[in-house]
């Protein structure tokens, strides 16, 4: 077998262009992991994207290729390298939730994610960086391919640097607040959160219980289809995942939108963001009406108390998991900035979390109005574009605001309710950043969405482009 694609198109090619070829034999897994392996021997010392390589993708690679030889096919991605965000556990591989602190370990053992991946096939090719314990927006110290001054955003940016690197096709991560979105939105992929419980959770280090998703990044809505049709369904040791059925998500793919309904919230989602941003998302608004979808505007009143009901119950589930790291003084070989955060957990009291436990159940309510007269809702991901890994407060609407503050803001809503959500690329701004368009469904309703996401970006070129590494 003479593979004829050479090694750039091998770390440009999307899931759904190379699983037709490693299923025919025109490409082998041990070849396409060799060449993510060269790749990233070359460009992951200045992006930082990995914090372990797996010793065996090799020869889980010539293991699938053997597999396939004899006509035992798993699916899309089978002999497919895959990255895993370092919350996830995974059987020899150490997983350190991007903590230092040497005294906190955990289970050498697959996640329920990762077994699923396995079992389907793919190649473990290692794990990805993350800002401490699924906090933060930056991911230190990892940098954005696009631009190595700035950040890949958080907390699974070294999944979503790696993926728009071309390390590897794909990526897994985790969505508190935005921690799959943010990043794919910044670094020009896709990031998939599904329907709370429709991915279960088991292995994943926790973060906050109520708000934490798993998902995957990738480079098209189709490899998130075909990443979602493998890792939905129930989770024995997850008791808030679903059993509910998984539909056939690729046979969504390729239709046409005329006569589904789009809402556009106007308060929350389009106040105080970049003009740049604004006119593409608006841009993506106006092709949806043009392709025959019925456009209406609406508003969420409840949302502008949406921080503090988030805040509040991240904080103390978040506390509340390091309690005993807290006692034992662990706490203190945290980053400044998680320490921060895990302490203040400490604050919030039971009626302030039982307030926002209400709030959060009026926000759902507010949501579930909308999305009963519309089939999904559409938002920008991001109100800006990466910041320099040194900007900690920003420029926007005329006023200063932390990136803390504005990085999640048009995120974390659908963390609150638990809806499906989906950022792909809606173009580049004057810097030549990427942008990010954010589709959202009713529950379980991620056929929907993907369906609306796949059809916008095979109108536009976006999922094409790839950022110029040096050396390249």
């Amino acid at each position: 077998m003479t593979p004829s694609l050479s090694s750039v198109d091998l770390c440009g090619l999307t899931i759904s262009e190379l699983a037709p070829l490693l299923r025919g034999r025109r490409l082998s897994s041990v070849d396409l992991v060799g060449e993510s392996l060269a790749r990233l021997g070359r460009h992951d010392p200045a992006i930082q994207s990995f914090v372990h390589l797996s010793a065996s993708a090799l020869e889980e690679a010539a293991a699938a290729d053997a597999a396939i030889a004899r006509g035992e096919w798993r699916g899309p991605l089978h002999g497919v390298p895959i990255a895993i965000k370092d919350n996830y556990t995974t059987q020899g591989q150490p997983t350190r939730a991007g903590t230092g602190v040497a005294a906190l370990t955990f289970p050498e053992r697959d996640s329920h994610c990762v077994a699923r991946l396995r079992a389907a096939g793919a190649v473990i090719l290692g794990k990805t960086r993350m800002h401490e314990f699924a906090w933060g927006m930056v991911t230190p110290p990892t940098r954005n391919p696009w631009d190595l001054d700035r950040v890949p955003g958080g907390s699974s940016g070294g999944s979503g640097a790696a993926v728009a690197a071309g390390f590897c096709p794909a990526a897994l991560g985790s969505d508190t607040g935005g921690s799959i979105r943010i990043p794919a939105a910044l670094c020009g992929v896709v990031g998939l959160k599904p329907t709370y419980g429709r991915i279960g959770r088991s292995g994943i280090v926790p973060h906050s219980w109520s708000l934490d998703h798993a998902g995957p990044l990738g480079r098209s809505v189709a490899d998130a289809a075909h990443l979602l049709q493998v890792l939905a369904g129930p989770d024995a040791e997850d008791p808030a995942a679903s059993a509910a059925p998984v539909p056939n998500y690729a046979a969504a793919l390729g239709e046409g939108v005329r006569g589904l309904r789009v809402a556009v919230i106007r308060n929350h989602f389009f106040e105080a963001i970049d003009d740049e941003v604004a006119a593409a998302v608006e841009g993506a608004i106006d092709f949806l009406a043009g392709e025959g979808c019925t456009v209406r505007e609406v508003n969420v009143p409840s949302l502008r108390y949406g921080l503090g009901s988030i805040f509040a119950i991240e904080l103390a589930s978040s506390t509340a998991y390091h309690d005993a790291s807290l006692a034992a003084g662990h706490t203190a070989g945290f980053a400044a900035d998680v320490r921060d955060l895990v302490e203040m957990g400490r604050l919030v009291t039971g009626p302030d979390y039982l307030k926002a436990e209400q709030m959060r159940a009026r926000i759902m309510d507010e949501m579930a109005e909308v999305l009963a007269q519309a089939d999904v809702i559409v938002t920008p991901a991001s109100p800006i574009t990466a910041w320099r890994h040194d900007e900690s407060i920003v420029q926007i609407g005329g006023r200063e605001e932390s990136v803390l503050a504005i990085s999640w803001r048009l995120t974390y809503p659908f963390n609150l309710t638990g809806l499906p959500a989906i950022s792909l690329p809606c173009g580049f701004d004057r810097r030549g950043l990427p942008m990010g368009l954010q589709i959202a469904a009713r529950p379980f309703a991620e056929e929907v969405l993907l369906r609306v996401a796949d059809r916008y970006e095979r109108a536009h070129g976006w999922a094409a482009c790839r950022p110029v590494l040096a050396g390249s």
